[in-house]
């Protein structure tokens, strides 16, 4: 089965893919926002292209797990993209993964002006980071046979 993960933010949406068998994550690009119409497109052709079965969207609670205006917001635009979409779309849990997306770019040892304007870097690998745990909490594909 393979995931699409979106971590949607004020001006970009993060894009990570699993592998075919779901158990690995990978950043995918970065979506510059739009309206919500060319938002919707660029997914869909994103799930097209790569035969997605499942959408992830990071919901992005408190640090006490709770919903504050930009999970509200974020809760909102995944419903209205689960109703155009021909695929499953389901929340997951997106705190701290930004934290880890730039810690992840800092430990790969990029310059600070270079990471600077990597930025949009940051929101595919949060949405890759947002990928792994879901996928992480589905236990994965049994282990093989010796």
């Amino acid at each position: 089965m393979r995931i699409l993960a979106l971590d949607v933010g004020e001006r970009r949406i993060g894009v990570a893919i699993s592998d075919p068998t779901g158990t690995v994550a990978r950043p995918l690009c970065t979506l510059r926002r739009s309206s919500r119409a060319e938002d919707f497109a660029a997914i869909q052709r994103l799930i097209d292209e790569h035969a997605v079965d499942k959408v992830i969207v990071g919901l992005p609670l408190t640090l006490r797990g709770e919903e504050g205006p930009q999970a509200r917001r974020v809760e909102r635009y995944a419903q209205t993209l689960a109703a155009s979409l021909p695929v499953p779309v389901e929340m997951w849990d997106e705190r701290y993964t930004t934290a880890v997306a730039e810690e992840i770019l800092r430990r790969a040892d990029r310059r600070k002006r270079k990471r600077r304007r990597e930025a949009h870097d940051v929101d595919a690998i949060a949405a890759a980071v947002i990928l792994q745990s879901f996928l992480d909490s589905q236990g994965g594909p049994p282990p093989e046979s010796p």
